[in-house]
């Protein structure tokens, strides 16, 4: 009988000393701005665990998040993929099997013991309800602990999916409890090299009358009255209350990651593991007067920390090498040693790193399709525009005119991004520069700049994707598409 290349892939790696390889443990939160920790300049948040691994780590200062919300990143990280090829394009819209190209799919062929803790938030549609095992785990074949997506993070409502899909309370703070089932995989370890992704929810917030619910022993430590808000927000006691609930959040995390820090060290694992802690997107906070807190082209809704520890491979440091979310795929698998799939559309970045080439990157892509924009980011400007579209789209007026998505921002002269260059006469040659490098992105990910209402209208399953007219989105249903969005595409040309 025929080997099949995942089955050769595997007995090939079995063969290989596993040992050879280093461990991956890499950590991501909800929502959690760059200037969300103490080791980039926030003096007010507690987080004592996270500033000392950062000086065993290189810290990014410029990691952006190229899509910044949920299921668009989450499926750019796992893929390494532009979503026009995944159908990761909104949150609650199922991304596509990956056939052995996914991140974890690589891993798990080239020998590693994987494994999924929290939030997942790639099922679609209808977000109570398990992932069940195979294909749409997208290679995390190992252990898989998670509620697919929930703002229940207390624990009276907390809950995951265990093994068997049986819906089990963790009777705890949701992160706490996840670090703890994060804590049993690393205890069984042995000759096989592992791979766990733990993904913690908060410091994403609760939608109902409190904001950014933490644990009341936490939360004591923040002074509403003393907190100073970013200084692009209005000064108000509602915002400094949502500020020290936010921080308070950040702070259940770095306990967190204080644990699993501890962990390698007792386990005597720490020296052979890479170590990465970042986030899928920021959190506005109320700046800028805007009332959605991310999804934004502004800094602090894309701009999001991004540590990375290697003893003996990477020299500890601040680095302003430029690195995507699209990036972080190829980059990690570079690092190891693995060669990224050639359906990888980020960089490689391993080299640049690892020999500190700061420079290497001039610009990186951004997109968020769902919100009918496009843009770019480069070591000082941040330009974005918004995609025509003959279907209102309920994005763009939450926060103004249909033309909202529209910024020209010059980060060194204005680092709190207060003015809007897009409409000033003198920078209509820097726009239109600018424009030319952001459609020349688009070209590459074959993106013609098509509204998501036309997107979905050639991809959606009409039979099972329910999604409201108003809104383009789905949480009801299967959030399924008819398979990868480009494809059909290339069929209407």
């Amino acid at each position: 009988m025929e080997l099949s290349r995942r089955q050769l892939l595997a007995g090939a790696a079995a063969l290989a000393p596993q040992r050879s390889r280093p461990n991956l443990l890499f950590v991501f939160s909800d929502q959690q701005s760059y200037d969300m920790l103490g080791c980039y300049g926030n003096r007010q948040i507690i987080t004592p665990h996270i500033d000392r691994f950062s000086q065993q780590a290189v810290r990014f200062n410029h990691c952006i998040s190229n899509s910044p919300v949920c299921t668009p990143y989450r499926g750019l990280l796992l893929s390494g993929q532009h979503p026009l090829r995944t159908g990761a394009l909104a949150n609650d819209l199922r991304m596509v099997p990956g056939e052995g190209k996914y991140f974890a799919e690589v891993l798990r062929d080239s020998g590693y013991r994987m494994g999924y803790i929290g939030k997942w938030h790639l099922y679609g549609g209808d977000r109570v309800r398990p992932i069940p095992a195979g294909p749409l785990r997208y290679g995390f074949d190992g252990a898989f602990l998670s509620n697919n997506c929930t703002l229940a993070f207390g624990k009276d409502n907390a809950y995951y999916w265990d093994q068997n899909g049986e819906r089990k309370l963790y009777g705890d703070w949701e992160p706490y409890a996840q670090t703890r089932q994060a804590l049993e995989f690393l205890d069984r370890t042995g000759d096989q090299p592992f791979a766990l992704f733990v993904s913690w929810h908060p410091p994403h917030n609760w939608q109902g009358a409190e904001k950014y619910p933490a644990p009341p022993e936490l939360r004591k430590q923040y002074n509403a009255d003393s907190i100073r808000v970013r200084a692009n927000c209005e000064d108000t006691a509602e915002r400094r209350d949502a500020y020290a609930g936010h921080m308070a959040m950040c702070t259940s995390l770095d306990t967190c990651m204080g644990l699993l820090l501890r962990k390698l060290e007792d386990q005597g694992l720490a020296d052979n593991t890479i170590v990465i802690y970042t986030s899928d997107h920021g959190d506005l906070l109320m700046s800028h007067g805007l009332r959605r807190n991310k999804g934004r082209v502004e800094n602090e809704s894309m701009h999001v920390p991004l540590l990375v520890r290697w003893p003996g491979k990477l020299k500890p440091r601040s680095s302003n090498l430029m690195i995507g979310a699209l990036d972080l795929m190829p980059t990690v698998l570079g690092m190891i040693g693995i060669d990224p799939p050639s359906t990888c559309q980020g960089r490689n970045l391993a080299p640049a790193i690892q020999q500190q080439k700061d420079t290497a990157v001039e610009s990186i892509p951004l997109f968020l399709l769902h919100h009918d924009w496009r843009g770019i980011y480069t070591r000082r400007y941040t330009y974005s525009f918004t995609v025509p579209s003959d279907t209102p789209n309920w994005w763009h007026t939450v926060d103004g005119p249909a033309e909202s998505f529209n910024r020209l921002f010059d980060r060194q002269s204005d680092p709190l991004e207060m003015r809007n260059l897009f409409h000033e006469p003198a920078y209509q040659g820097l726009k239109k520069k600018l424009h030319a490098q952001t459609l020349a992105w688009m070209k590459k990910f074959e993106d013609d700049g098509l509204s998501y209402a036309a997107i979905v209208s050639k991809v959606e399953d009409e039979a099972d994707l329910i999604y409201d007219k108003q809104r383009l989105l789905t949480q009801k249903g299967n959030g399924l598409l008819k398979g990868r969005p480009i494809d059909f595409l290339r069929k209407q040309q």
